[in-house]
């Protein structure tokens, strides 16, 4: 099997099965310190010695079994962090277990954790820390084989302050005082259900829930909880039609939390617990990572698309099952504008723009990008169109599940299953260029056919825009928007950021007509904003800036930062912006914004 680039552990030689992890929260050292217990079972003869990834942690004592052991780092890499390679007291033959203790220390720094002062919280009065590990951050939580080849399951103890609540991606198995210090308690929790180290999640805070399905409990701070407990009230549904879609979900309880507005991505898929930030307003895709991703993981980053082109591809369905299969239709191509937007900001030439890129010495945090996502689905949307349509190829999807699930895969894996699915159809897969699709940069060779019921009248009003003359901006009125929906704005303006900037008195014009500037909903918002200070509008500017530093989900922060450096009238605002509330970042966010606004020393 080939290894895994971004990580130094070798799971052909040692496999760790299961986590048992004690540690306790001090949000004055901002640091997670404790034990962290791995059981290693033996993948070859006279095994000796076991590699764990690490990222700033500090190690003071190893035992195997008990016995002390002697530990060493190894070279520290740029992003990778630094191996700990553990010397066992004696040999393990092939297929023995022993249990590795290692005593750890977070580093106040670590990629892994953000900690919040309580003024950064929406209750302003007790502090808030959690944990983001997709890709290769667990490493800079605790030691561990950190690659989605391998996967374990966990029960971990921690101890927090008292009037705070701990969580995990596990079940909540009970709560006691702490024996060792009575302002704090310690929760329990169990995952006994194998997964990859990039799904351990924790999160500490001031934390409500409400009830909102059989299986389901919304978190947040209270100022949060009961507007959330509306906004998420139809999850039970989705999981409902997920299940009918995909099978059986295995995990028991679905609870969402809402984090702060600083977290770096719309939310991240944590296992019995799916985080979620404030501008994420449909949980179809993380509702779908509990089958494509967290059952069938992606054995290393190359094939992250098995994850999310898969995930994306069910979320679609969902939608289509709930509310229409004009809808799907729409979103898909709203995918497709998705990619080329990707395309135009990396390059059709890059690297990181092919399905199944190399990812040797790549950071995972700066190649990350749509195209996992839409170039995935957009492969998985012309296989169904060739291989007789949705019914078919949801048959496919659940049986692909039921074969690969608990496991790790690689594309091969699910090119020979789809191969032997369609045994009657290999004809047909014969004629798709493979390599194109998975191997080279830039667009796919070829494009799906998307109903475009939905789409005309955005095409229809954009093109108005893009060819309307200085004269013609009084032809515009409120009424051209009527009867479009939110998703259809967003394409509106999608369409419009891929063609090159509008004059500023057109944005102008729009925003009288339109009213945009009043628009909450982010996804038209941000698009409106790119399209604002790329047209060179200076009003637009203040707006731009709160957008960018009010909330900090990547995907809005990034391109908003970097359309006002590219702006000469907002430049130096923007980079003054970002150095005063850079402390208050998210660590990942705030290396890439530095990155893009040339501030990364």
């Amino acid at each position: 099997a080939a290894a895994d680039p971004s990580s130094f552990s070798s799971p052909s030689c040692c496999l760790t099965r299961h986590l048992y992890l004690r540690c306790r929260v001090d949000f004055s050292a901002r640091a997670l310190r404790g034990t962290a217990a791995l059981t290693a079972r033996a993948e070859r003869e006279a095994l000796r010695c076991l590699i764990l990834d690490t990222k700033d942690l500090q190690v003071f004592k190893v035992a195997v079994n008990g016995q002390d052991a002697k530990f060493c780092f190894g070279q520290k890499h740029s992003f990778k962090g630094t191996p700990l390679e553990i010397t066992f007291p004696f040999e393990l033959r092939r297929g023995q277990e022993a249990i590795v203790e290692i005593s750890f220390e977070s580093s106040p720094t670590s990629s892994a954790l953000q900690w919040f002062t309580p003024e950064q919280t929406s209750g302003k009065k007790h502090p808030f820390l959690f944990s983001q590990c997709q890709a290769t951050h667990c490493r800079a939580i605790l030691p561990c084989q950190d690659t989605p080849a391998v996967k374990l399951t966990y029960y971990a103890e921690v101890s927090v302050p008292k009037e705070l609540v701990a969580l995990m991606s596990a079940h909540r198995v009970g709560e006691t005082p702490d024996p060792e210090d009575s302002s704090h308690k310690i929760y329990r929790f169990s995952q006994n259900v194998p997964i990859p180290c990039y799904l351990i999640a924790l999160v500490v805070g001031a934390l409500e829930s409400r009830e909102i399905g059989p299986r389901t409990l919304v978190w947040a701070e209270k100022e949060l909880v009961d507007k959330s407990a509306y906004e998420f009230a139809e999850t039970e549904a989705m999981l409902q039609t997920a299940e009918d879609l995909a099978g059986p979900y295995i995990w028991g309880q679905y609870d969402l939390l809402v984090l702060p507005p600083s977290f770096p991505y719309g939310g991240m898929e944590n296992p019995c617990l799916t985080f979620v930030t404030p501008t994420l307003l449909v949980i179809a895709h993380e509702i779908s990572h509990s089958w494509t991703g967290n059952l069938v993981t992606n054995k290393t980053w190359e094939h992250f698309w098995l994850n999310e082109g898969l995930t994306v591809y069910l979320e679609r369905r969902i939608g289509g099952r709930l509310f229409g299969e004009q809808l799907r239709q729409f979103q898909a191509l709203g995918g497709w504008r998705e990619l080329q937007n990707t395309m135009n900001t990396l390059g059709e030439t890059n690297p990181i723009t092919s399905l199944v890129p190399d990812l040797n010495e790549v950071d995972l945090d700066t190649a990350y990008s749509s195209v996992p996502y839409e170039k995935g689905f957009a492969l998985l949307f012309y296989l169904e169109q060739l291989l007789g349509g949705p019914d078919v190829f949801i048959g496919f999807l659940k049986t692909y599940i039921q074969q690969f699930a608990y496991k790790s895969i690689t594309t091969e894996d699910w090119k020979k299953f789809l191969y032997s699915y369609f045994k009657d159809k290999v004809d047909v897969l014969d004629k798709v260029d493979w390599n194109s699709w998975l191997h080279a940069p830039g667009m796919p060779p070829v494009k799906p056919i998307y109903d475009m019921t939905l789409a005309n009248a955005c095409v229809a009003l954009s093109q108005r825009w893009i060819k309307a003359k200085e004269s013609d901006l009084c032809s515009f009125n409120s009424a051209d928007l009527k009867g479009m929906s939110s998703h259809q704005l967003i394409e509106f303006l999608g369409l419009l950021l891929l063609e090159a900037p509008l004059p500023v008195s057109h944005v102008k014009r729009m925003q009288e007509v339109y009213n945009f500037n009043a628009i909450t909903n982010s996804e038209i918002k941000f698009r409106w904003l790119r399209l604002c200070i790329q047209a060179k509008w200076e009003e637009a500017i203040p707006l731009a800036l709160k957008m960018a530093t009010d909330q900090g989900r990547m995907k809005f922060t990034r391109p908003l930062f970097r359309d006002l450096y590219n702006f000469d009238k907002s430049r130096d605002l923007a980079v003054k912006a970002f150095l005063e509330h850079r402390v208050s970042m998210h660590p990942v966010t705030s290396m890439l914004v530095g990155k893009d606004l040339k501030q990364d020393q």
